[in-house]
Order: structure tokens, then C-alpha cells, then sequence
């Protein structure tokens, strides 16, 4: 991420936290529209982060393309999104699109949101005709939110629904499991948390969690919310994951290195 594109979502994601009061989820998923919109269309989105442009030209061509279908709150943060310096266009797709994903954490209260996000990407990967027709280039996107929604309703809050069923659509070259966990961490960062991925050979008691949160907690300078994820080929110890920061403590971890140390 440039140095430009770090200020001008800094910049955005000051806006949002102004507006929080009157962010619903309709803005969450109005948000996540437009950057479908700007991903379909390479021409707008250029024109859009051009920092060439002027502001006014940049506000009439987004009253011409989401005038009567945003509120007034979504059309003033793709304004500041418009005005903003980015290094890319790209880049500035990406911050609609966390934008949104902003919006649906502010506006969904307790909703368990990361963990929905970590679960419903674990059932995708295990399930391989599931990733594949929700990955696959020739199916319509429309279908594709279809099949999340019909998955997921009733067993996610309304919030991951949107998240989940947005992202879908326009997955922008990353894999399923990898674009949720990259959602799940963003909704943590608008909470003011950490997801910590814990992947252990068998589960972990009350207080093994509590000393292990309290660590990161110190760690990291934030409030840590945990997927628990089972894997008994690590034999014991486990292995732990927080944004780029992974730390491996396990029996397999360990074997493999001796084994590389008695090969050399």
C-alpha cells in the first residue's frame, strides 16, 4: 500500500466514523454496490481516482452514475473517496469496498461478524463443488449471491449476508477463504479488535484462552477475538495467526525442523 493510498483511507475511514450515526446496514450494502460498479467499470474508476480531475467533475459523474440510488450519507463518503489522493484506481476500489465492509460492522451492534465470515469460509473450503461454483469465472455473479443467501439465512446475521453475498460477486482475484478473512480482519479493526486465528491439535480449555488472550492482548494493544480451528496432524502445541504475524509452536513445527537439522 503507498503512502498515498495509507493517507487517503485514513482520510475516508474518518469520514465514515463521522457519519456512524446514520450508517445502517442499506448503507453497508449500498457501499459494497458501488464498488461493484466502479470494479465492472475500468474507465470510471480511473476517471474517479484521477487526481488530474477536479472535484466537480468527479461529484457530476457520480451523481450521474449512483444519483436516487445512494442516500446522502453513502453519496458524501464517495465523494471524500472521490477527492482523495490514491496511488491507484485499484486501490481506491478497495477502499470502497472496506468501506462497506466498515459500515455493516458499525451498523450490526454485537453481531458475531468475524466469526461468521471465519465459519462460512471454512465450509467453503472443505467443500470443494461449493468453491467451485462460487469461484468459477462463467457462473453469473447474481446466481452466486443467490446461493450464499440461500446458505446462509437464518444461520448469520443479516450483516455477514451482505458482506459475504457482495464479495462473492467480485472477488478481485483473491481466493474465498483468503477475501473473508481479509473481511473478518477489517470488521475487527472498525471494533477496535484483533482476530487471532488459533489452530491447535485438539480444543483448548476456558483458561488456556483467557491466558492466551490476555498475551496478545498485551501484544498487540488490542482486545483479541479468536477462530478456533482443530487440526490434529500438529500432534500438540499450536500454531497462531494475527493479520501478517504468525507464530508456530507446534509438535509437527518442531519435528519438521529437526528433521531439516539432521538432514543438513
Amino acid at each position: 500500500m503507498g503512502s498515498a493510498t495509507r493517507e487517503a483511507l485514513a482520510q475516508s475511514v474518518a469520514a465514515l466514523d463521522a457519519v456512524a450515526g446514520s450508517v445502517d446496514l442499506s448503507s453497508a450494502a449500498s457501499l459494497l454496490d458501488a464498488g461493484h460498479i466502479l470494479g465492472d467499470s475500468a474507465q470510471l474508476r480511473t476517471l474517479i481516482a484521477d487526481p488530474a480531475e477536479s472535484a466537480e467533475t468527479k461529484k457530476q459523474v457520480l451523481g450521474r452514475v449512483f444519483g436516487g440510488h445512494v442516500d446522502s450519507t453513502v453519496a458524501s463518503l464517495l465523494e471524500t473517496v472521490a477527492g482523495a489522493r490514491w496511488s491507484s484506481a485499484d486501490d481506491l476500489l478497495a477502499a470502497v469496498e472496506e468501506l462497506g465492509i466498515r459500515a455493516a460492522a458499525i451498523a450490526s451492534g454485537d453481531a458475531q461478524i468475524e466469526s461468521e465470515l471465519f465459519q462460512f469460509g471454512q465450509v467453503v473450503t472443505r467443500n470443494a463443488e461449493l468453491e467451485l461454483a462460487l469461484s468459477s469465472k462463467l457462473g453469473a455473479p447474481e446466481r452466486k449471491a443467490d446461493v450464499v443467501t440461500t446458505l446462509l439465512s437464518g444461520k448469520a446475521s443479516e450483516a455477514t449476508v451482505i458482506i459475504v453475498s457482495r464479495l462473492i460477486q467480485q472477488p478481485r482475484g483473491r481466493r474465498i477463504g483468503k477475501l473473508l478473512r481479509g473481511a473478518a480482519a477489517v470488521v475487527a479493526d472498525q471494533r477496535g479488535r484483533i482476530v487471532a486465528t488459533v489452530t491447535s491439535a485438539g480444543s483448548l480449555g476456558n483458561a488456556q484462552l483467557d491466558r492466551l488472550r490476555e498475551r496478545l492482548s498485551s501484544t498487540y494493544g488490542r482486545d483479541v477475538t479468536f477462530n478456533l480451528v482443530v487440526d490434529p496432524t500438529l500432534v500438540g502445541g499450536m500454531r497462531i495467526q494475527a493479520g501478517d504475524d504468525v507464530i508456530d509452536a507446534s509438535v509437527s513445527s518442531r519435528l519438521s525442523d529437526l528433521k531439516l537439522k539432521l538432514a543438513g
